[in-house]
């Protein structure tokens, strides 16, 4: 976060908090499992990479967006609907590509009145 400042060619001030998992995590979930981890920036061109920093290019397909208010420690309970009722009632399956959270301008770390967008890959 110090350094985000430095980043060249940013589209907006959204941040992202993209997650990466492996084939199957869903399936037989594992609270311990591993998975990727990325806090990032959206740029208009891959061309000046700030030093210390790597290009992450998320695979374009189709999201269920949902709003979300409260601190983020607070929400798991709406993961857990999404994945557990949602997801299962909505005729789609959840893809395998990258999960992640847009915190624009309502998020306020740690905060109860804070807002973020959920992206959860669907097909």
């Amino acid at each position: 976060m110090p350094v985000r400042h430095n980043i060249l060619n940013a589209v907006s001030t959204d941040l992202y908090s993209v997650q990466v998992y492996p084939d199957g995590f869903f399936e037989d979930f594992d609270a311990n499992a591993e998975f990727a981890k990325w806090a990032a920036v959206e740029v208009s061109n891959l061309d000046d990479i700030t030093a210390g920093m790597e290009s992450f290019i998320l695979p374009a397909g189709l999201y269920a967006v949902f709003g979300y208010k409260g601190k983020p420690e607070d929400g798991a309970e709406t993961f857990k609907y999404i994945l557990q009722e949602w997801l299962p009632q909505s005729g789609y399956t959840l893809d395998n590509r990258p999960h992640f959270e847009v915190l624009g301008a309502k998020y306020k770390n740690g905060d109860m009145e804070s807002e973020e967008e959920i992206w959860i890959p669907i097909k």
